[in-house]
């Protein structure tokens, strides 16, 4: 029995794609994994997609631009370099951002972005649209620094045993960007 056309098809496909890669990792992502995830025929995948690596690359655009709006939202009432500081500290700190779905897929983009070009592409616009965000009160070399040290202080906040306290965090965002 044929199902009728499900509008959403499409969206629910690059969600499950995404949910793929959590429960799985990248490496052991199939179209019939995503289409049993997104219960949708298997057909579906070739139908609205030329191949994984399209729909990898459409999954993690999604994600990335998910992401760049929740950063940015730390960022809606700063109105200088100082409160810069405390939502960079706040963003590494807090945990809106650094849930385990989202870490998990930071990780997989990353690990893989070196292998496929249009996955560091998806990489690069995602940083340069970070860095973007933090040119409203820094120089680009310090955007870029400050931006690095965001990615990797994160990945230490969620993983270090013993994480910094949040004013030690700040004492290393102000370093960074020479604040006081």
């Amino acid at each position: 029995m044929r199902r009728a056309n499900d509008p959403n098809r499409r969206e629910k496909i690059v969600q499950a794609t995404l949910e793929a890669i959590v429960t799985y990792g990248l490496h052991a992502v199939t179209h019939r994994k995503i289409a049993t995830i997104a219960d949708v025929p298997l057909g579906s995948m070739t139908y609205y997609f030329s191949g994984i690596d399209d729909l990898l690359m459409e999954a993690f655009s999604g994600f990335t631009e998910s992401m760049s709006q929740q950063y940015q939202t730390f960022f809606d009432d700063v109105n200088d370099a100082q409160g810069a500081c405390n939502a960079i500290t706040d963003m590494i700190y807090g945990s809106q951002v650094t849930t385990p779905d989202n870490m998990e897929l930071m990780y997989q983009l990353y690990a893989f972005a070196s292998r496929k070009p249009a996955l560091k592409q998806v990489m690069q616009n995602w940083m340069q649209r970070s860095q973007r965000t933090l040119e409203q009160w820094f120089d680009p070399v310090t955007a870029r620094a400050l931006d690095a040290f965001l990615e990797g202080m994160t990945l230490h906040f969620v993983t270090d045993t013993t994480p910094l306290a949040r004013e030690d965090i700040l004492v290393m965002v102000k370093r960074i960007a020479g604040e006081k």
